[in-house]
């Protein structure tokens, strides 16, 4: 096996500690080449996924992000299905105040399709999260 993909198939989602934590702020990725697989024919679908969160106490490291991204390229899932597993597992490992993933999929069979998933931390408010309504 390579290196790389022995990178890949050993990485695990990290966090790191947030050196700001009493301030409420964004952070924006925007990850161009996502790919997964289609579950009923194995064609790939690419997609950029977008993810946007307002931190609590924990920021995830972004090689570890990079990493558990290209996870995603061998496994067989619905578009749903990605956007959602990304979500969970970001929730899971840092407890935001606030998160978004939005996987934007390129044109399959016709259809354009854009997952758009969301997490409130329970007693944040949602007032003052740009251009949400939640």
């Amino acid at each position: 096996m390579k290196y790389g993909a022995k990178m890949i198939a050993e990485s695990t989602l990290e966090a790191v500690s947030n050196g700001n934590p009493d301030r409420n702020y964004e952070i924006d990725f925007t990850i161009p080449e996502f790919t997964c697989l289609a579950p009923e024919s194995s064609f790939p679908d690419f997609a950029t996924i977008r993810i946007k969160y307002i931190p609590d106490r924990k920021l995830v490291e972004l090689k570890s992000l990079k990493l558990y991204i290209n996870k995603f390229r061998d496994q067989e899932m619905f578009h749903e299905t990605a956007v959602n597993r990304i979500l969970d597992d970001l929730v899971a490992l840092l407890d935001p105040r606030y998160i978004e993933v939005v996987g934007d999929f390129n044109v399959r069979g016709n259809i354009k399709t854009v997952v758009t998933a969301r997490h409130l931390q329970k007693g944040f408010s949602s007032n003052g999260i740009r251009g949400q309504a939640i």
